[in-house]
């Protein structure tokens, strides 16, 4: 008897199978490990370095990309961070809702729509005597809506990163003095460390370790008397130093101030980080100096600088909303097109601490004190990173 075509269609697919499963028993007769769908895809596009932060401990910040491969929403319920097997860190569900930024956007959100992209900021602060992971992988919670009913629930690993460990480069401070806030620092404020931006075919974080300083006076302000006019701000003015010895990149000095309190309009990428200073720190470094006085920067392309040396003023240039010193170190020359890398100012003393980003924000607007914390005695800090909303003298 002649079969028919669906008949002949199911000999072959038995065939195919039976052929399959040889294969996956290979020589030794072991089955291969079940396949199944994973609607969400996890990866890490650039690893953590591990570096010494203020607080005499040792962080690792970096990015979980998570894509919603699948039709349907998706909720991430919970993140956990895994080191041959062991959890170092978790994140629940108020907190990915807080740290979960959907692709081209800046306000987070715990839930991915259909067919997107968004990327989890991730901080780890290890405790003391721990030893430095070489390995991280991710296990994470998720509810897919797009799955068929009762197999929403799925747990997924994946996203594994080896640790850089290459050597964190220790510079001295960009500034003398007391009284600077560490405004925006790492490791989890927003405006800088998720700052992720699209540029020349790849998502850079170049801020990822950024510092806006400002400065307050002996009565806790950023700022006495009109709050639009840039010498009413305690830091103007105030010397920029070069942090190490270095080489002169690139310079911009010619762009005028921005009115204070209120944010500039149809400013070009060119021009966002006002006038500008470009070291070469090496061994694949650069540090970023932005916003300075018009007029102020007293170095050139090709000059090398030394340590201490002054190099301009700080400023209200490009975009920016009231006088500071913007600083930070990158692995490119360009500002914008380049990866954040941290670094560890080699001694400074941490005076007092700010009571958050809010509370900082509203004393700036206002012109009212802000309530710090005192620190007795100052922590004496030596080969850190000066974390968020802290008080510190770099001395003169």
């Amino acid at each position: 008897m002649r079969r028919t075509g669906m008949a002949r269609f199911a000999a072959m697919s038995a065939a195919v199978l039976i052929f399959a499963a040889a294969l996956g028993r290979g020589l030794g007769g072991t089955a291969a490990a079940a396949e199944r769908i994973t609607p969400v895809l996890l990866a890490v596009q650039d690893a953590p370095v591990p570096f010494s932060g203020s607080d005499g401990r040792t962080h690792l910040v970096y990015e979980l990309w998570l894509t919603n491969f699948s039709s349907g929403k998706v909720s991430v319920e919970q993140v956990e961070i895994l080191s041959n097997g062991a959890v170092l860190g978790t994140l629940n569900e108020v907190e990915i809702a807080r740290r979960l930024q959907p692709a081209g956007f800046r306000e987070p959100s715990g839930a991915m729509a259909a067919s997107t992209d968004a990327i989890l900021f991730i901080h780890v602060v290890l405790a003391d005597g721990e030893t430095v992971p070489q390995q991280l992988t991710h296990r994470v919670r998720l509810r897919a809506e797009a799955a068929p009913a009762g197999q929403q629930e799925i747990t997924e690993t994946g996203g594994e990163t080896a640790v850089d460990r290459q050597p964190v480069v220790v510079i001295g401070p960009p500034l003398r003095g007391d009284r600077y806030i560490s405004a925006d620092s790492c490791c989890d404020a927003s405006r800088h460390t998720r700052a992720a931006l699209p540029v020349n075919g790849r998502v850079w974080l170049a801020q990822r370790y950024a510092v806006d300083w400002e400065q307050l006076d002996e009565e806790g302000r950023v700022y006495h008397g009109a709050a639009t006019d840039v010498t009413s701000y305690n830091i103007y003015g105030k010397d920029v130093l070069s942090v190490a010895d270095a080489t002169v990149v690139s310079t911009m000095d010619d762009l005028p101030n921005q009115r204070p309190q209120s944010m500039p309009t149809n400013i070009t990428i060119e021009q966002a980080d006002g006038n500008s200073i470009v070291l070469d720190l090496g061994g694949g470094r650069y540090g970023l100096y932005a916003h300075l006085k018009p007029g102020s920067v007293r170095v050139y392309p090709g000059d090398t600088v030394k340590r201490g040396q002054t190099i301009a003023l700080v400023g209200n240039s490009g975009n920016t909303l009231e006088p500071h010193l913007h600083f930070h170190v990158m692995n490119h020359a360009s500002p914008l097109a380049s990866n954040g890398l941290p670094y560890e100012i080699d001694r400074f003393q941490v005076t007092a601490k700010a009571p958050g980003t809010a509370a900082f924000d509203t004393a700036a607007a206002q012109g009212s004190a802000l309530a710090i914390t005192p620190m007795s005695p100052a922590r004496q800090v030596t080969n850190g990173l000066p974390l968020d909303q802290l008080i510190i003298s770099f001395g003169n």
